[in-house]
């Protein structure tokens, strides 16, 4: 499974970048390697974040996940990996700094230095479940209030719902 963190710039900016890339991926794959039909089934799946509380923690799972998979030593190892643009200042065209990662300091020395030793533990226990069921289920990843927030502004469930049936009172 392939992670973005994405804050999107309109509405429906997400799904404009999924189905942009998947049109120009899928062609390039295809024509690669010689190959017709579909790469991925199914939609993308995506989660809100709450970013004040969650969004430098999801990233610290994104780019941990190469090491948890054994596919790195190092988050900063793994080529396809934005720890480099915000752990090492490295250049890339397709990144802007969140907002989240400004606040980490006042000059790029201190972010890049906050940032890497966000990277002293890895996500682990609660939050790593936390993490997982939100992207899972299609649900908001954040704050009890922030759950309420998103549901009242747009009328729809951002939490799982409870499993069986609903207890019946008894008279």
């Amino acid at each position: 499974m392939r992670h973005l963190l994405v804050t999107p710039q309109s509405v429906d900016g997400v799904s404009m970048l999924m189905q942009a890339l998947g049109r120009r991926y899928v062609r390039y794959f295809n024509f690669t390697y010689r190959r017709t039909g579909t790469l991925w089934e199914g939609r993308f799946k995506s989660s809100l974040v709450q970013s004040e509380e969650y969004l430098l923690a999801c990233q610290r799972y994104i780019e941990l996940n190469p090491v948890r998979a054994n596919m790195a030593a190092d988050p900063a190892d793994y080529v396809w990996s934005s720890y480099r643009c915000n752990g090492l200042r490295t250049e890339a065209k397709m990144w802007t700094p969140h907002p989240e990662y400004l606040n980490l300091g006042d000059s790029n020395s201190d972010r890049q230095e906050a940032y890497r030793s966000l990277f002293s533990t890895h996500v682990d226990g609660p939050l790593l479940k936390s993490i997982r069921e939100a992207v899972n289920k299609g649900m908001a990843l954040g704050s009890d209030r922030f759950k309420d927030e998103i549901e009242a502004l747009h009328g729809r469930r951002v939490r799982p719902a409870h499993i069986g049936r609903p207890r019946s009172e008894k008279v």
